[in-house]
């Protein structure tokens, strides 16, 4: 028996995919708007072609196949999310727009930001618990813009299918049904500007902070815990092993006692600049500790064009002079060298800057994109999010939190 004979004999004896099996599938949607590549990954497991609700050539599209393969689709708008439609963009009287959510928070309505539309008085269907995301687009004193259209609703993106399991179920007992390319396209677009208009994350004090104490003395004891479950550590490793080299000087920035460097990436040079010295002194990967408090000074200790690479992971909501450190991290990257900046939906309350918590997840990423933009010394840039993973059962917030802590990442190179 020869080799394609013994892969189609293999292939026979594996189910296909069909109304009687589950499949594990991991959707990737890709587009581009402004120069920015944008990727969004959505781990689907367990999909039911019985129950589950699928856009219809997707469905068919999968039909038959098996675990191994991978299928790629052009979607354009207005195929799996709503194309858009012009009269969804509508101007109303201040008036209408409620200033509170329903847990009492204050909202005053900022260009270009997304809000909940449960924020709108007098639109038909539309209840204050409503959370789906529209954007502001205009503010004057006495009316408003918004634009109700989905995030992605005039941009075409990219669909590829990657089939990692596919297996016969059991009994079916019924159950819930689930959108799995509604899960997806929830979020991304969030990121993208409003055409040439920009969006107003800096005025009313967006870095102030609940505790406003100094910063030395929050971080004074070490904090030896993870703060992201292993299944989003691993997604963030694999992040950096994309991109960093083994032969790179890299920058681990705001640093504890883990690097999230992937094992055996062994870079040649990995320095770590934080503010516990207990916590770097225990990561292992580290060659050379630096104790700085970047809100407070801002200028980084090193010479110019002298790292490859420059890491910021699940730390970049606490920087309250982010324009400042980000001119200093373009300054010492060396052209071509990588910034890469990792974050996912949990931090410390205190220390928190006041505009990341009133942003969606995927609105995160444009703020991050504003700080990368305004030194203007970055190019090829790209935003990154994965979502949909189940969390290790071993994990304290198992089974109360099911699935994974969502990554999200943004990168790009010095010019």
């Amino acid at each position: 028996m020869n080799e394609a004979t013994e892969l189609e004999s293999e292939l026979q004896t594996q189910p296909a995919i069909g109304t009687e099996t589950l499949a594990d599938i991991l959707f990737t949607l890709s587009y581009d708007s402004q120069s920015v590549v944008h990727t969004e990954r959505y781990y689907a497991r367990g999909v039911n072609f019985w129950r589950d609700i699928l856009p219809e050539n997707i469905y068919f599209n999968l039909m038959g196949k098996h675990a191994g393969d991978t299928t790629t689709m052009a979607i354009p708008a207005g195929v799996v999310y709503p194309r858009h439609e012009p009269q969804r963009v509508l101007t109303i009287p201040m008036s209408r727009f409620r200033g509170r959510l329903p847990n009492g928070t204050r909202v005053d309505p900022q260009r270009g930001r997304y809000y909940p539309k449960g924020l709108l008085d007098g639109l038909t269907g539309v209840f204050p618990q409503n959370t789906e995301p529209i954007r502001c687009i205009d503010v004057q004193a006495s009316k408003l813009t918004v634009d109700l259209n989905h995030p992605l609703a005039a941009v075409d993106t990219q669909l590829q299918i990657d089939i990692e399991n596919v297996r016969t179920k059991g009994v079916e007992r019924g159950g819930t049904s689930i959108d799995w390319v509604g899960n997806l396209t929830t979020g991304p677009g969030m990121q993208l500007t409003n055409g040439t208009e920009s969006t107003d994350f800096f005025s009313q004090t967006p870095f102030e902070r609940s505790d406003e104490s100094p910063d030395e003395q929050f971080y004074r004891l070490p904090r030896f815990v993870n703060h992201l479950d292993d299944q989003a550590v691993e997604l963030i490793e694999s992040i950096y092993a994309k991109i960093l080299r083994p032969d790179m000087r890299v920058l681990d920035l705001m640093s504890s006692w883990v690097s999230h460097i992937p094992p055996g990436l062994n870079p040649l040079e990995l320095s770590g600049l934080g503010m516990n010295r207990s916590e770097m002194t225990a990561n292992e990967q580290l060659g050379r500790i630096v104790v700085q408090d970047i809100n407070r000074n801002p200028v980084l200790p090193f010479d110019s064009n002298s790292f490859d690479a420059v890491i910021c992971t699940v730390s970049v909501e606490y920087m309250t002079r982010p324009l400042e450190v980000f001119d200093e991290v373009a300054r010492i990257l060396k052209t071509n060298g990588s910034f890469i900046v990792t974050f996912s939906n949990r931090w410390f309350p205190p220390k928190v800057v006041r505009i990341w918590r009133e942003l969606h997840d995927f609105e995160r990423m444009r703020l991050v994109l504003e700080y990368f933009r305004n030194t203007e010394e970055f190019t090829a840039l790209e935003t990154f999010s994965i979502r949909g993973y189940p969390r290790p059962i071993y994990d304290k917030y198992f089974p109360e939190l099911q699935l994974s802590d969502p990554v999200y990442a943004v990168w790009g190179q010095k010019r």
